[in-house]
């Protein structure tokens, strides 16, 4: 069997936790700010956990982990 290649998209844009969940930067954060309020930006800061049914998706994009 060949090897897997792994999306380039999802190393670009996901982490894996140590307990093997899957984590990402929040949307809507790179440009036009000033539309949004100061609410809607503090609540955006940092990262998040995918649910664990997208998370069995990108797992698949992702055959040997992220690292």
């Amino acid at each position: 069997m060949p090897k897997l290649k792994t999306k380039s998209g999802v190393k670009k844009r996901f982490k894996l936790t140590a307990t093997g969940k899957v984590k990402h930067g929040v949307a809507g954060k790179r440009h036009r700010l000033m539309s949004h309020n100061g609410k809607y930006i503090r609540q955006n800061r940092g990262t998040e956990v995918i649910s664990d049914a997208d998370a069995k998706t990108i797992k698949k994009w992702a055959p040997y982990g992220l690292n």
